[in-house]
């Protein structure tokens, strides 16, 4: 039985090691992102350019992930259709870029149930300091409502998203 029990544990630890260190196919250099699409209840995020998928990346959404962001601190990622509006190459997130939300239809809404949009939803990296954490953020859904991936990815979508570049995200 102690034998079993050492078995399945260094093939869990063995696993682990692989799913850490195994490589994502990266993007073809010349690439330029025109398109997102996230889709919140399988934490993928599709990469477009002109109309053909380059690559899917898992991610993690705002903690409370069911529905549409509603108000500020509501811990939901918005849904809709929204632009990417910004690149910061200094976040406390490794780097990020900005999503346009709200838009006057999420200001409305807000509005009218008598709480603030909020705002600053971003596709980001991990924060400063906890990249080693890599892949495994993705086991939870952990950000205040906006899509983390790990820091290589966000690299590499900042390298090649375009501002202007349409995002939506879907339920």
């Amino acid at each position: 039985m102690k034998k079993i029990l050492i078995f399945i544990i260094s093939s869990a630890i063995i696993g682990l090691i692989i799913f850490y260190f195994y490589p994502d196919k990266k993007l073809p250099k010349d690439a330029i992102i025109d398109k997102i699409v996230v889709i919140k209840s399988q934490k993928k995020l599709f990469a477009y350019s002109n109309g053909n998928l380059l690559k899917t990346y898992r991610v993690a959404i705002g903690s409370n992930p069911i529905g549409h962001k509603e108000y500020q601190g509501d811990k939901k990622t918005p849904e809709g259709t929204y632009t990417i509006n910004d690149k910061n190459p200094n976040s406390s997130c490794c780097k990020n870029l900005g999503i346009s939300y709200p838009n006057s239809k999420d200001l409305a809404h807000a509005k009218k149930i008598g709480k603030p949009a909020g705002g600053d939803i971003k596709i980001h990296g991990l924060k400063n300091g906890l990249g080693f954490i890599g892949k495994f953020h993705r086991f939870f859904n952990w950000t205040a409502g906006c899509i983390a991936v790990t820091d290589s990815e966000i690299n590499e979508l900042y390298k090649h998203t375009m501002i202007g570049a349409t995002i939506e995200i879907k339920p």
